[in-house]
């Protein structure tokens, strides 16, 4: 699995975590809501330290990362995080792993 944060979507964090610091940046599967991946489940996102990443990308101080217990959640597809400048917020794609 990968995970590819566009460069409006790592601005968009930077302003909404202070970007002097480092960052790590948990993308994490929650029941309800509307998410792209698994029916009935979401996407959330938290600040905290990796335990057992499945896949992470470093990119200006920020270390975004999903955990082995959430491999269910993404099968075999990667994660790309958009922003959307119509809805002002994070948009999450799943892409077909073709390795």
């Amino acid at each position: 699995m990968n995970i590819e944060v566009t460069k409006p979507a790592v601005k968009w964090f930077k302003e909404e975590f202070n970007e002097s610091e480092h960052k790590h940046i948990r993308f994490f599967a929650r029941y309800g809501g509307c998410g792209s991946f698994q029916s009935g489940f979401s996407l959330g996102i938290s600040q905290e330290e990796p335990e057992n990443p499945l896949a992470k990308i470093e990119v200006d101080n920020f270390i975004f990362f999903v955990e082995e217990k959430d491999a269910w959640y993404f099968g075999q597809h990667d994660l790309k995080v958009k922003y959307s400048r119509t809805h002002d917020e994070i948009e999450f794609e799943s892409q077909e792993v073709t390795r």
